[in-house]
């Protein structure tokens, strides 16, 4: 029998879904058992080169705003509905899983027509409209946060990660995590990270700090998104600041960074799976202000700091006060673990098992 899962767009969505297909995988379903579902953007790279059967649609996300382009994607919608009935039927899928996004409507559809059991999976505090639309015919939903808006029956498991930050030992990875970029083990690291694309406002703010950082040397691992790499190391005052695109074994960037500046999409996962302290900046994109939301809760614990990204000129301030301090990042490093729920993958994984 196959599992199918949907998760499309970015990193977000896409790395969550290929946690649940690992654990599935190790739970013993065979790796061409598991079916993907996308379209057209990093997943088509990510699933197959992880070796697994991908089916890419051809879809695109409702626009926020009045356009003319909305007016087709009910039929691109109903014609993605039915490619994923007819794999469906063709693999025999006996669940589905969708992890929000443009995909899951089309998914959800198709298991309701196909009677086949349908799990959720919202990685935000605020559920995107994919899931919020999606959750009438779900049989069950998790959720990432205690309390989610928008979902109000979700089961708090945790967003699923990928098995390197379930077993990640930052004492152990350090060493490699650093020599991995060539840093030094002498002075401080400070990770600077947008996600799979990059953000904009996060990759000026690593240069407005590389030219006005005052403080003593420390260094910046910035991961500027694909399109955005500029030198691969500068030395910009007192900053030795590393540029990479794209980090493929995340744990590693974990390991080296002491102090992480990031939005606050559901990547925060990983930071509190990795036990790592940071600094929020959300963006006011998206569904239900839902970055917002999941910085609050971070920031709650005692994990993470936030600052609203109209007061990104604080910026440089707030890194100096806080990457200095080895008392403050020690309690940070321990309240990120306290609330982390590296477990979810395998959760939802066990789910997908029991419904089929």
């Amino acid at each position: 029998m196959t599992f199918l899962i949907a998760a499309a767009g970015t990193g977000g969505h896409v790395f969550p879904g290929l946690a649940v297909g690992e654990a599935l995988i190790e739970l013993g379903v065979d790796r061409d058992l598991v079916l993907f579902v996308g379209g057209q953007r990093i997943e088509a790279n990510v699933y197959p080169d992880a070796g697994f059967p991908f089916l890419g649609l051809e879809l695109r996300g409702l626009q926020r705003s009045l356009t003319t382009k909305n007016l087709g994607l009910p039929q691109l919608v109903w014609r993605a509905r039915n490619e994923v009935v007819h794999q469906i039927h063709q693999r025999e899928v006996k669940a589905a899983l969708g992890l929000g996004g443009y995909v899951t409507v089309p998914t959800a559809l198709a298991a309701h027509k196909t009677r086949v059991p349908l799990l959720l999976a919202e990685q935000n505090a605020g559920a995107g409209l994919a899931n919020r639309l999606a959750s009438r015919w779900a049989d069950r939903v998790f959720v990432s946060f205690p309390h989610t808006h928008g979902l109000t029956d979700g089961e708090w498991v945790g967003n699923p990660v990928r098995k390197a930050m379930v077993d990640f030992d930052r004492d152990g990875l350090r060493p490699k995590g650093l020599a991995r970029r060539g840093l030094d083990p002498g002075l401080p690291v400070l990770g600077v990270v947008g996600g799979s694309l990059g953000a904009s406002v996060l990759n000026t703010a690593a240069r407005d700090l590389a030219s006005s950082w005052q403080g003593p040397t420390i260094q910046m691992l910035h991961l500027t998104g694909q399109g955005n790499l500029g030198p691969g190391e500068r030395l910009s005052g007192n900053v030795r600041w590393h540029q990479v695109a794209f980090e493929e074994r995340m744990e590693f960037f974990y390991a080296a960074c002491d102090l992480v500046v990031a939005r606050a999409g559901g990547g925060v996962a990983e930071l509190t799976a990795t036990g790592t302290p940071s600094i929020l900046i959300p963006g006011a994109f998206g569904s239900s202000g839902h970055q917002t939301a999941n910085a609050a809760f971070i920031a709650g614990s005692g994990a993470a700091l936030v600052l609203p990204e109209d007061r990104i000129g604080e910026l440089t301030g707030l890194i100096e006060r806080t990457l200095l301090d080895s008392d403050q990042l020690r309690a940070m490093r321990a309240a990120a673990r306290a609330i982390a729920k590296p477990e979810a993958a395998m959760t939802i994984a066990r789910a997908m098992l029991e419904l089929a």
